[in-house]
């Protein structure tokens, strides 16, 4: 089917533009004006420039996946079969990135596949969770409730995500800022100091002399500094993707101060937040640890799963095998036998996943608390050292008029 590209304007004037995939223009016309919007430019898309649109750097966002999982359980709620549903989602779409994945979506639908295997073709925007969930969900019939589950559990996710970035935005900025200053004062303002040092002949302290050293290694080197740091970070990456590195790396992690509780904490909310929805859709134990095992990125929370899981094939219960874990605390051992014996997994497992989301929130307060005095310090330490430098010339040289 051809794509267009359109050129269009809202209710307000206000300019919009994306692509719509119909038979002919006049079919891509109608669809345009359907979303309440005046035709300016409509092109088709010629082969090569789809490919070239089909840029790396555009993506589908998660929010954006969120809002496709809740529209996506109403409609269906209400009546709408799975290819209506998609097909009126994506006629209600201005974002051309989401467009394009719901259009291959609806292809392979109409082309008589289901859900799961459509949305396999799209591992960056649907995860292997997800893609399990929407499976039980159309085995068993219930794919309504399994979206409405689902949609529920990507809005938490959502606000969890949120709550974290928004803890950790005030030391971002305050680093960021120091940065910066600290660069400009490198690269302008002490070089123009240190000159009229040497004009007026001043014997500079020691403090003095080495911060004159690092803004000459600043000004002269610059590029080299780039290179190491680009280099560096790219080297870096390499190794903490590599079996050695990244068990080193994330055992450093999980041994740090606060941070590695917190990681902890994050990556038990979503543990048990997964398990718990896919043993409530009705996916097998089994499947559902393996499903786990990729899911959770942590090469030592990957490890005890994959253990556990060859030892679950055997008959054992779960409780007593996350008891062999230090890395799984003792409420979840308890909460899991609870739920073993009493046949309500499920629910045992969301519960805890409230749990550990309000630990969560407790353990960024107090990381925040922890970083912002110890920010202020090495500002502190910081500011004062330049300043010293500065002065101490400023100072003897008036003092030898």
């Amino acid at each position: 089917m051809p794509l267009y590209s359109y050129n269009a304007r809202d209710n307000l004037g206000k300019s919009v533009s994306g692509r719509v995939e119909a038979n002919n223009e006049r079919e891509a016309a109608n669809l345009i004006r359907e979303r309440s919007l005046f035709l300016v430019r409509l092109s088709e898309i010629k082969q090569g420039q789809i490919v070239f649109s089909l840029s790396r750097f555009r993506r589908v966002r998660f929010t954006d996946i969120v809002n496709i999982t809740r529209q996506l359980s109403t409609m269906i709620i209400a009546g709408l079969q799975v290819p209506e549903a998609i097909n009126l989602l994506k006629r209600q779409s201005v974002n051309p990135a989401v467009i394009e994945l719901l259009n291959g979506i609806y292809r392979d639908l109409q082309g008589g596949g289901n859900l799961a295997n459509a949305l396999k073709k799209y591992p960056r925007q649907f995860s292997t969770t997800y893609i399990a969930l929407v499976h039980a969900g159309e085995s068993s019939g219930k794919l309504d409730k399994v979206l409405a589950r689902l949609a529920e559990n990507l809005e938490k996710d959502l606000e969890f995500r949120s709550k974290i970035r928004s803890a950790l935005v005030y030391p971002a900025i305050i680093v960021s800022t120091m940065v910066v200053v600290f660069a400009i004062l490198m690269i302008v303002v002490v070089p123009k100091l240190t000159e009229l040092y040497v004009d007026f002949g001043q014997d500079l302290p020691l403090a003095t002399r080495i911060l004159q050293g690092m803004s000459d290694f600043s000004v002269r080197f610059w590029w080299l500094v780039l290179i190491l740091f680009l280099g560096g970070g790219y080297a870096f990456a390499k190794w903490k993707k590599g079996p050695v590195g990244k068990r080193v790396w994330d055992g450093l992690l999980l041994r740090l101060p606060l941070f590695g509780r917190l990681l902890q904490e994050m990556i038990l909310v979503e543990f048990t937040r997964t398990l718990g929805l896919l043993v409530g859709a009705g996916v097998h134990i089994l499947d559902a640890l393996n499903i786990l095992i990729e899911a959770v990125d942590n090469i030592y929370f990957k490890d005890a799963l994959k253990d556990i899981t060859k030892k679950v094939e055997k008959g054992l219960p779960l409780g007593q095998l996350f008891a062999q874990y230090q890395i799984f605390p003792a409420i979840l051992v308890q909460m899991v036998k609870v739920g073993e014996e009493t046949g309500k997994m499920d629910e045992s497992l969301i519960k805890l996943s409230t749990y550990f989301e309000s630990e969560t929130d407790h353990v960024v307060k107090g990381l925040t608390t922890a970083i912002e005095p110890i920010i202020m310090v090495i500002l502190g330490v910081g500011v004062g050292f330049i300043v010293f430098a500065i002065i101490t010339p400023i100072y003897q040289l008036t003092s030898s008029f």
